[in-house]
């Protein structure tokens, strides 16, 4: 697609004057460094970081070995009980995927790719970081996406991360993924439904609107929320969220022997940083994601993706 044709396409799912004020928060806040976003300093957005972190690792002898590590996706199993579930979605099956920086991380792709196609599922999503840069070109990325989507079984509903451009969206969506842009989605099943609704990104651009995308619901139903980071579980166990889904920190992707994490480039408390937790009557998971950031190395933290399986609480 042309540029045009993304601000066509813009225009017409968020309206004109959405799409410009979207795009110019874009432009704004991306590449900086410093002041934007959730956090004070990213440094992903500062471009020799990665050849300081590679020489670094080369020099202590440890690169090739975080590189092996990087590539060793693994698949994960979560149990969420609930009383709210409609009995009818008893069983549901959800595979998460998330922080897969395709373009960076191609030997954990076609890991990720050969663990996908032996799975049974019902509902796949998508807690946003496409890309492995933060700024500059996305077609690599989409190209990438686009090889794995071929593994994954249909329905898939995505959302965006901080290393993801809101002009993305229509090539994710011209691969049969639904981008949830502060937007939301029934499920049916057995005559009962639940929610799932997904927030645009909150980490750095903080786009994020969590009353539009549940407007109207009604807070009787059970309720799902994709969102990039779980930073923003305070105000989703406040809007009613049963379940909140999410990526973004790597789990630290690199953690001291044990799994403690060097650092977790967000804010919030630790235990929610990989795993499952809960804030309230709210449950949360966070994917440590299939892919690396920056620099496509693990250490002490392997990579993963996610299948969730949901049980009616007896």
């Amino acid at each position: 697609m042309t540029d045009d044709d993304i601000q066509r396409w813009l225009e017409a799912r968020l309206g004109p004057q959405r799409a410009r004020e979207r795009l110019a928060v874009e432009r704004e806040h991306e590449a900086q460094a410093f002041g934007q976003g959730l956090n004070f300093f990213h440094i992903e957005n500062v471009a020799y970081s990665p050849r300081v972190i590679r020489a670094a690792l080369a020099l202590a002898g440890l690169y090739r070995r975080g590189r092996g590590n990087a590539e060793k996706v693994a698949l994960r199993e979560n149990l969420v009980v609930s009383a709210s579930l409609p009995a009818a979605f008893d069983d549901f099956t959800i595979l998460h995927l998330s922080d897969l920086h395709v373009d960076l991380n191609p030997g954990a792709m076609a890991r990720a790719r050969a663990l996908i196609e032996e799975l049974r599922y019902d509902l796949c999503v998508l807690t946003g970081d496409y890309r492995g840069a933060t700024k500059g070109p996305f077609e690599a990325a989409l190209a990438g996406l686009a090889t794995l989507r071929e593994a994954i079984a249909a329905p898939i509903l995505a959302v965006l991360g901080n290393h993801d451009t809101i002009r993305m969206a229509p090539g994710l969506e011209a691969m049969g993924m639904s981008v949830l842009l502060n937007e939301r989605q029934e499920i049916e099943r057995g005559g009962a439904r639940i929610l799932v609704a997904g927030v645009d990104d909150p980490h750095f651009f903080r786009a994020d609107d969590i009353g539009r995308a549940l407007a109207g619901a009604p807070r009787a139903e059970f309720s799902i929320l994709l969102s990039h980071t779980p930073e923003i579980y305070a105000r989703a166990a406040e809007a009613g969220v049963d379940l909140l889904l999410a990526g973004h920190t790597h789990g630290g992707q690199i953690c001291l022997p044990g799994g403690a994490p060097v650092t977790l480039d967000s804010a919030l408390p630790r235990a929610f940083g990989a795993g499952a937790w809960r804030h309230g009557g709210m449950q949360g998971y966070t994917s440590v994601g299939a892919g690396s950031s920056v620099v496509p190395v693990r250490f002490n933290c392997p990579p993963e993706i996610t299948l969730h399986r949901l049980r009616k609480a007896d």
